[in-house]
């Protein structure tokens, strides 16, 4: 709802919680003896909307403003008038949520996914995204005009769509234990995200996610060995 009504900061910290949660509750599971293929199902459920809808709706708002003609106010689609102004060429923006719920049903019946990720993972497409709508937001480097293109967006929806449900496969992001030789990639991928948050503020989350892309192409057996 915060997305929805323009808020995408305040929505951007919900967003953090959901990530935090999302990491938390197969560890707490674990840790408590309480795993449970019930617990598995839930976890995906709850992310369809996490990292489905939410940023299926950061993108219906970057349509909005991408269909609104600067020269006509009236023609904006103000949040307070939404429901009763929906820009059909915005709606599109969900196809990514429905592509997100294909993954997630994806995953839970794959048993190569147990170490790594084959596709895109939910939570990593979210960042993406997540990164675009908060650049915009600040008119970040000037860049806010061509990350609202509608064409722009429109790519964006078609391959993020193909690269959750592609087969090619990811380094795995979950922590399962506490030594640093199973938990070396995440270490990199964090070093490698601060770097770029120094230089690219809030674009580093879309551009730390083209890195763990590229890398996990480029070094395809080393993933598939973990």
């Amino acid at each position: 709802m915060y997305t929805l009504n323009g808020f995408t900061v305040t929505a951007a910290w919900f967003l953090l919680g959901c990530f935090v949660f999302d990491y938390a509750d197969g560890m707490t599971a674990r840790a408590l003896g309480i795993a449970s293929p019930l617990g598995k199902q839930l976890d995906s459920l709850a992310d369809v909307v996490s990292f489905g809808v939410v940023p299926g709706a950061m993108l219906f708002m970057l349509l909005n403003n991408a269909y609104w003609d600067k020269s006509n106010p009236d023609s904006n689609l103000l949040p307070a008038y939404w429901s009763a102004n929906i820009n059909p060429a915005a709606l599109p923006a969900f196809v990514l949520a429905m592509f997100a719920a294909m993954r997630l049903g994806k995953f839970n019946i794959d048993t190569r996914q147990s170490t790594y990720f084959i596709g895109l993972s939910t939570p990593a497409c979210t960042v993406f995204v997540l990164g675009l709508a908060l650049a915009a937001y600040h008119d970040r480097f000037g860049l806010k005009t061509t990350i609202e293109n509608q064409w722009v967006i429109y790519g964006l929806i078609a391959l993020l769509s193909w690269l959750m449900n592609s087969e090619i496969p990811m380094f795995g992001m979950k922590i399962k234990s506490f030594d640093m030789r199973s938990n070396a990639f995440s270490m990199i991928f964090l070093a490698v995200f601060l770097a770029l948050v120094f230089s690219l503020k809030e674009l580093a989350f879309s551009a730390v996610i083209i890195f763990y892309v590229l890398i996990s192409i480029f070094l395809k057996d080393k993933v598939l060995a973990t």
